[in-house]
């Protein structure tokens, strides 16, 4: 299976369909509510893929060239930007669509939580504290030279920053749509890990037995493969549910909004529109 073949059939194809579904939901006029209308949805979509290409390029081409993860070159275009083909890059734009595309369409169809965070106030330090040992324990891992652990360490190293400042910045509204993330997280991350597993399978790509940890999910699929889907899902759902929020919006100092957020309205105003 060629990358582009297999980016055509588990990632565009049910794009088409998920957009066709969106296009069916704006006909009928289902709007997105009120708790996440605070930014067009089209430009919050387009806002991960810049972020995802900008913040997962190095990375990725650090994992092409020290070994971590290979590809056949038979099975690609050949286009190489730095150590990555475009089908990379590709993908890159592909899954935030594809995962942001599901997200708002169940969005349009859950019922929202208006519960709020439970009153424990040292709910949100301990989750940072949790996720900040992690990432120093994957870092030990790196300067202790521990092989096997490179490829999960990485991920994390690379992931666990910014998911931190989401939890810091949002846990509360994140919290009251936990019905919305984990039912975006879900079937989209063990669809992928499926694809995933396939792709492997077939030799699209490979990841390096020796900096992984070689623990296999259906015997095919490394569980760091399913970890790094696990976490860009994260970063991605949470992310689009924090920008979304209209009470994000009253986070960000006034003077920093007015000069990215130009044209947005206020709160009440854009709660009005769901």
């Amino acid at each position: 299976m060629t990358y582009f073949g297999f980016l055509a059939q588990f990632l565009l194809i049910p794009i088409l369909l998920l957009a066709l579904l969106t296009w069916y939901d704006l006909r009928r006029g289902l709007a997105l509510p009120g708790a996440l209308s605070g930014w067009p949805a089209w430009k919050v979509v387009l806002g991960h893929i810049l972020v995802a290409l900008i913040y997962t390029t190095p990375w990725d081409n650090y994992l092409v060239a020290t070994g971590v993860w290979s590809y056949d070159p038979h099975l690609v275009t050949g286009l190489v930007l730095g150590w990555v083909p475009i089908e990379e890059y590709t993908f890159f734009v592909l899954q935030p669509i594809l995962t942001s595309l599901w997200l708002l369409f169940l969005a349009r169809r859950l019922p929202g939580e208006t519960r709020p965070l439970p009153a424990k106030r040292q709910l949100r330090p301990s989750l940072l504290l949790g996720v900040g040992w992690v990432w120093l324990a994957m870092a030990a891992i790196l300067i202790a030279g521990w092989q096997p652990g490179t490829y999960l360490a990485l991920i994390l190293i690379w992931a666990l920053p910014p998911l931190m400042l989401q939890i810091g910045f949002g846990a509360d509204i994140l919290w009251r749509q936990r019905r919305l993330v984990l039912w975006t997280l879900l079937p989209v991350t063990l669809y992928l890990g499926q694809a995933d597993a396939l792709a492997i399978s077939s030799g699209t790509w490979t990841i390096d037995p020796a900096q992984s940890l070689q623990l296999y999910l259906g015997g095919v699929l490394p569980v760091e493969e399913f970890i790094f889907f696990l976490m860009t899902n994260i970063l991605l759902v949470l992310g689009v549910v924090l920008v979304l929020s209209p009470e994000s919006q009253n986070r960000v100092n006034p003077q920093l909004r007015a000069l990215i957020l130009p044209g947005l309205r206020p709160r009440e105003d854009a709660s009005d529109r769901g």
